[in-house]
């Protein structure tokens, strides 16, 4: 008997979210800290210089496209035992589909955030990014440790 794939919903995507938003504020945070100081966190500046660019946004792009492509998600769906997988073939995704679905983010925050709702409405629980890339996101097995 072949097996049913068990799509992730809404609310168990929202806690990797938050456990990604976590990871990366103490993994960039640190480093821009060291750098700029204290100061960077209460200046009004929006830009502070190459190492600003690099650690807030070209590093976060470049890491999450890497681990979905290595290990099929980042670490707050790893730690929920979630796997982002081709929606045809359940494998792993190609850069492109990885590429695409990052760009697809901001497809899905557009309006008013509509394109994560998304998953709250789709049968396949995908998100407009995901749609976009043909990705889904699946329970990888083992015990889940959050409510869909």
């Amino acid at each position: 008997m072949k097996n049913k794939v068990e799509y992730a919903g809404f609310w168990i995507r929202v806690g990797a979210t938050v456990i990604d938003v976590i990871i990366l504020l103490i993994v960039t945070g640190i480093p821009l800290t060291i750098i700029y100081g204290s100061d960077y966190w209460t200046s009004e500046e929006d830009f502070h210089g190459a190492w600003d660019a690099f650690i807030s946004y070209i590093f976060p792009v470049v890491a999450t496209i890497w681990l979905w492509l290595k290990f099929f998600g980042t670490p707050g769906k790893i730690l929920l035992k979630l796997k982002i997988v081709d929606a045809n073939s359940f494998g792993k995704i190609s850069i492109g589909q990885a590429i695409g679905r990052y760009l697809g983010y901001i497809v899905s925050a557009i309006p008013l955030l509509l394109g994560y709702f998304w998953v709250g409405f789709n049968p396949k629980k995908q998100s407009w990014h995901d749609m976009m890339a043909k990705t889904v996101v699946k329970h990888g097995g083992g015990q889940r440790r959050w409510p869909t």
